[in-house]
């Protein structure tokens, strides 16, 4: 592919599309999916697991936050696939409607109090179908970005992506955020909780159009010309890219989880065990989110400078460290403490998820990129996030210390570094998006 300087003003301009289209596509679908995790640690407890004391009610609602993380390597399965056989772009778009359609019907659910049992039964199974969408979107969402951008900034355009998160955390975040500042406590769990979800239907349709006008990968539209796709893409990873699959999985776990301690179980925490009131909680994480926005991707441009691996082992190395200076400084009620605390996590989370796309994707040769890089991604999503909350509010619940919860997240992140350490560093191989035969 031509450098940034030999670009025309038509391609620059779709290259611009394609990036915009994957930030936006991608946010609109993890504001789905963290709206889901958010109202589970203040909402759904009381909604659909009200027979439960508060502490177990958050425990079996998290229970059904972690089924989404189990569906994601399904669809990671299932779309990478396709993905790799018809295009990224069809994909994307079918992802996008999952999400949205299974999040809205999430608003319009009854209660426990009108229906009983069949409730949070519905809601598992809605946030099944929330996960089997999102497998499939971030393999193709960091694909389009990078292989669509500069191959010597590969970095940089995996990382505008990765800014999808930090982005629908923010918007669901505040949208929640906002109901509760507009509602009392009692409105709030009738119906306020609701109306972020029903306006999914809305956002479906501004991501549609938005991805209807992305053009097609032109790494995939040269593999095809070229005659090297693969019949079974998921196969061939299993056969032939074996301790790639498993560095992508190692070295995202410990990230998963120090990011689902930052914004998701520190709600919970602050809330329920420190005191801190709800706003004051989702206001903490509104804050981190938006600085992660302009972090993230200068990491991942960094990377493209002194590689992945510095850049990723660093972050983790800092995860690691401070995650036993996180809890103390919540305990102190001081919201100034609160906000360095969740701060600095949340600036050693970027600096791993800043790289952590192109390193991701950079492990697999063209023609089965989706797959593997999306099947990698997803499998740590079952080890990592999918459990920290549960295991979170566990250990809590079990010794009423933080201790053994920083010392659950330090092991994790030492999964991370190992992974990342035995990886080749690949930030200045210019080969890697040259297309490969699959049979090796």
């Amino acid at each position: 592919m031509a450098s940034t300087t030999a670009l025309t003003a038509d391609e620059r301009k779709t290259r611009q599309r394609a990036i915009g289209g994957s930030v936006i596509g991608t946010a609109l679908e993890w504001y789905d999916f963290f709206l889901y995790g958010t109202a589970a640690a203040l909402v759904f407890n009381h909604v659909f697991f009200p027979t439960m004391d508060p502490l177990t009610g958050t425990l079996l609602a998290f229970g059904s936050f972690a089924v989404g993380f189990v569906a994601r390597p399904i669809g990671a399965i299932v779309f990478g696939n396709y993905g790799d056989r018809i295009g990224r772009k069809r994909i994307l778009v079918i992802t996008l409607m999952i999400m949205g359609i299974s999040t809205m019907l999430i608003g319009l659910l009854p209660s426990y109090a009108s229906i009983g049992i069949l409730a949070p039964i519905l809601l598992t199974v809605l946030r099944f179908v929330q996960g089997f969408g999102l497998g499939g979107e971030w393999g193709g969402a960091v694909l389009m970005s990078l292989e669509h951008g500069d191959p010597k900034k590969r970095g940089l355009s995996a990382s505008w992506p990765q800014i999808g998160v930090p982005l629908g955390l923010l918007l669901a975040n505040g949208a929640l955020t906002l109901f509760l500042w507009l509602t009392d406590d009692e409105a709030f769990l009738a119906w306020g909780w609701r109306v972020p979800f029903v306006l999914s239907a809305v956002l479906i349709a501004i991501g549609l159009w938005i991805r209807l006008h992305v053009s097609e990968s032109p790494e995939f539209e040269k593999l095809a010309a070229e005659g090297n796709r693969v019949k079974h893409p998921i196969l061939e990873v299993l056969r032939t890219q074996r301790r790639e699959l498993l560095i992508a999985t190692g070295s995202r776990i410990g990230t998963d989880v120090a990011f689902y301690i930052f914004v998701l179980f520190v709600v919970t925490y602050l809330t329920q065990m420190v005191g801190v009131e709800q706003t004051t909680a989702t206001l903490v994480v509104l804050i981190s989110a938006a600085t992660m926005i302009l972090f993230i991707p200068a990491f991942g441009a960094l990377s493209d400078k002194v590689g992945r691996r510095p850049v990723y082992i660093g972050g983790a190395v800092g995860a690691l460290l401070w995650i036993f200076a996180f809890f103390p400084l919540l305990e102190t009620q001081n919201l100034a403490l609160i906000i360095v605390a969740d701060f600095v996590g949340m600036l050693c989370w970027a600096a791993m998820y800043g790289p952590l796309a192109a390193f991701t994707t950079e492990l697999f040769p063209t023609n089965v990129r989706y797959s593997g890089a999306s099947l990698g991604f997803q499998l740590s999503g079952i080890l990592g996030g999918a459990l920290a909350p549960i295991i979170a509010v566990a250990l809590y619940g079990r010794f009423e210390s933080w201790l053994p919860i920083a010392l659950y997240v330090a092991a994790m992140l030492a999964i991370t570094i190992v992974s990342v350490v035995i990886a080749r560093e690949s930030a200045k191989d210019e080969t890697v998006l040259t297309v490969e035969e699959a049979r090796r």
